[in-house]
């Protein structure tokens, strides 16, 4: 088959629908704007509303005879050396549920990183998967979790033959790379499809600066979201299939019962407008944002006070097996104040926004959508901030415990636990206790505390520590922790 990645399904779609001057009595109720509050069309703009048309029976017909979503799709494939690709506009969260149960049935094992996203815990709840948790590569000198090895899955494998399959996130929020060719030789040796969560991953194709990438590495499943490292709307998301362990009618059966029947063309068009742009110029784009995250790291390591964390620190024997420089995490160490300050204080004083904010860290992250200018001004308030660090109160010490208080026992399944019989306790009462909700602090959205896991006292004082110096918990019960949502006794 000719492919043509000159072509964008999605916005030629579009653009010839406005060409006709398509009257709807459908909805969306806006009507191509025309009932849009005033105020709403000033702020977005008309052009958001004349691309809001429905997927079938507008932007495509009723019977979908035109398969324009389907040509977006094959051309996506095509471009990343899928054998088949979905698109999903309810984000990687939908995607890499869709991919979990598309290998994994109520009461069936999953081998699954535990440093794993809190999409994957809810996959877990929505199915009554068990999961076999393998132990990420824990750096206890930067309290950070980089992915697991492959020799850890084979372990777990052979403690758990019965497992349906494996899951492991990479690159890492702090861009921490698995060796996923190794990984998916252990799954494949044992005839068992790899899933990977690949959702800080989607400029990785297009450049051979940047580590391997899930169908390139042989990964069975790959879920990508588009929005984080790419140029798509929030909540464009792909997830990819190769192979013959996992038939790709049923991954996207198991797409269909989660995705929503009224998906956004805004969202398709931007996924499209990415895997064009990509296709034809990424790796020039690519080596571009390479090239100036390469001088801009060297400029923050220039400042009194911070590092920017590189493979000399990420990589190596118990570590990550390779690195993503593009997220840009950078150290306070030296200025003795927590990511949560510095994340504060640059968005009140220099409207600069971090990335990932924890403890110790935040991260600046460099995409193809950066310049100089931009760089600059990250520089600039950088700098600004490592002279007014001194005069920022000194944050409250966070208890962060050692890897192996980490940890938690599983004693319940997390969908028995999430929905069994649950009563709120005092976190000073919690720890011995079954943890009947999921505790995440966030960013990055990996969660300390997971339904069906029994509480520690290490646990509870770093969640409660983490607050009081500025972490944020979205997801539990009493987001101030001063209750803990538990099981019946």
């Amino acid at each position: 088959m000719t492919v043509d990645h000159t072509r964008a399904p999605v916005l030629e779609a579009l653009d010839e629908y406005r060409r006709k001057g398509h009257l709807s009595f459908t909805p969306p109720g806006h009507k191509q704007a025309r009932g849009a509050d005033p105020a709403v069309r000033e702020i977005l703009g008309d052009a958001v509303f004349h691309g809001d048309v429905l997927a079938s029976g507008g932007l495509d017909d009723r019977l979908t005879r035109g398969r324009v979503l389907q040509r977006a799709q094959e051309l996506m494939a095509d471009a990343v050396h899928a054998a088949h690709t979905f698109f999903s506009t309810c984000g990687s969260s939908l995607s890499v549920k869709a991919a979990m149960l598309s290998v994994a049935g109520p009461h069936e094992k999953l081998l699954v990183g535990r440093d794993a996203h809190k999409s994957v815990v809810a996959g877990l709840i929505i199915s009554g998967i068990e999961p076999v948790w393998v132990e990420p590569r824990w750096d206890a000198e930067r309290n950070l979790a980089h992915p697991p090895s492959a020799e850890e899955f084979d372990r777990a494998f052979d403690a758990h033959p019965d497992a349906r399959g494996a899951l492991v996130t990479s690159p890492t929020p702090y861009g921490g790379c698995a060796d996923l060719r190794a990984i998916a030789d252990v799954c494949h040796r044992r005839s068992r499809p790899l899933i990977v969560d690949e959702a800080w991953g989607a400029h990785l194709p297009f450049h051979p600066g940047l580590p391997s990438w899930a169908m390139d590495a042989g990964a069975d499943i790959c879920v990508t979201s588009i929005h984080k490292m790419g140029s798509g709307l929030e909540q464009g998301s792909v997830f990819h299939l190769q192979g013959d362990l996992v038939p790709p009618e049923l991954l996207g059966m198991r797409a269909d019962l989660l995705g929503t029947t009224s998906p956004s063309v805004l969202i398709f068009a931007g996924l499209d407008g990415w895997r064009r742009q990509m296709a034809l110029h990424g790796k020039e784009l690519m080596g571009g944002a390479l090239d100036l995250a390469a001088e801009t790291r060297a400029a923050i390591e220039e400042i009194d006070g911070l590092h920017v964390n590189d493979r000399d620190d990420f990589c190596g024997p118990g570590l990550s097996d390779d690195l993503d420089p593009l997220p840009g995490v950078i150290d306070l160490t030296g200025l003795g104040i927590t990511g949560f300050q510095a994340a504060d204080w640059l968005r009140e004083h220099r409207h600069i926004d971090a990335h990932l904010v924890d403890h110790r860290r935040i991260g600046a992250q460099i995409t193809h959508g950066d310049d100089r200018e931009t760089t600059g001004q990250l520089l600039e308030a950088l700098r600004d901030l490592a002279r007014a660090a001194r005069d920022l109160p000194r944050a409250p010490r966070v208890e962060v415990p050692s890897p192996a208080e980490l940890r938690m026992e599983q004693a319940v399944l997390p969908r028995d636990a999430f929905f069994g019989p649950a009563e709120t306790v005092p976190v000073a009462e919690a720890a011995g206790r079954v943890a009947a909700e999921m505790i995440t602090p966030y960013p990055p959205g990996i969660p300390a505390v997971l339904p069906g896991e029994r509480l520690t006292e290490p646990v509870l004082a770093y969640l409660r520590t983490g607050l009081e110096a500025g972490m944020h918990l979205p997801d539990p019960e009493d987001p101030e922790l001063e209750t803990v949502r538990v099981l019946a006794r």
